[in-house]
């Protein structure tokens, strides 16, 4: 009879911690995700921006409060792209530091599963053995029968 494995509840820990990690670390790249789809837009609000100042500083007549607003929103864009890049920028490292934790909890258990599959090795041996002594001895027994049956005649 098989043997339980003593560290099953750890194991089913350790798993639990390692979906955990899992779950965390596409989390944070669908966030980095996120952030790289904003940064995008704003790449797209700058070339309409340009196409803007294009407009308000073409030859003729100037535009000066056209030539303002595009300064404003060129000023905001600016700080948008800025933040949006800072946190892409922290996101990466915690995208890292995710990563990391997800390799640790997946060698812790691959460690409990390799030590699973040793105990179980074992056990088959164990039990291997145990069978080879019985049949040892059931021939044992019946050689002795069969000598016994033989003096007897």
């Amino acid at each position: 009879m098989a043997t339980a494995f003593r560290l099953s509840t750890l194991l089913k820990l350790r798993e639990a911690t390692r979906d955990e990690r899992r779950r965390a670390l596409a989390e944070a790249f669908r966030a980095e995700s996120m952030l790289g789809e904003a940064l995008r837009l704003v790449g797209e609000e700058f070339a309409e921006l340009a196409a803007d100042y294009r407009e308000a500083t073409r030859p003729g007549r100037l535009n000066v409060d056209r030539l303002l607003e595009c300064q404003r929103r060129e000023s905001l864009l600016v700080a948008q792209r800025n933040e949006y890049a800072r946190q892409r920028e922290l996101l990466l490292g915690e995208i890292e530091r995710r990563r990391e934790a997800l390799t640790l909890a997946d060698r812790e258990v691959k460690t409990l599963e390799k030590l699973r599959e040793r105990q179980a090795l074992a056990e088959a041996k164990r039990s291997s053995r145990r069978e080879s002594k019985q049949l040892d001895e059931f021939a044992l027994q019946a050689v002795a029968r069969r000598e016994e049956t033989t003096w007897d005649a």
